[in-house]
């Protein structure tokens, strides 16, 4: 076969979608647990400890949720990116890379579902 493949069959589709979807699952339930974690710790702030530990105690609380909330940030970022390969998934253009036109690799969507280049695109964009 000498014609390059412009576009992945409804079953390989149907296979990233999974994927994508047992993906955003995951991600969902990470970002719940981290949000559940933040609320326990602010109704754990009402202890009576010495005030010297409490400031180092306070220190690292404040630390620790910067943590969380950058961890929850990241995440919400990913479900947004998973969720428009959804799309276009739907309206036909996942796995076309936006720079080269080219059909991305599957085992980098496998890897990387919510990409939008393939491996040489994204190395050119960062020359």
């Amino acid at each position: 076969m000498s014609e390059e493949k412009q576009r992945y069959s409804q079953e390989e589709l149907n296979e990233f979608q999974e994927i994508i979807i047992e993906k955003l699952n995951n991600a969902r339930k990470e970002v719940a647990f981290i949000k559940e974690t933040l609320s326990r710790r602010n109704d754990a702030g009402t202890d009576n400890t010495a005030s010297t530990s409490k400031v180092l105690e306070d220190g690292a609380d404040t630390q620790e949720k910067e943590s969380l909330n950058q961890l929850a940030s990241r995440q919400l970022k990913f479900i947004q990116q998973l969720e428009n390969a959804l799309i276009r998934i739907r309206n036909g253009s996942y796995g076309v890379c936006i720079k080269s036109g080219k059909l991305i690799p599957k085992e980098r969507l496998k890897a990387v579902p919510h990409t939008q280049h393939t491996i040489e695109a994204k190395m050119s964009r960062n020359d």
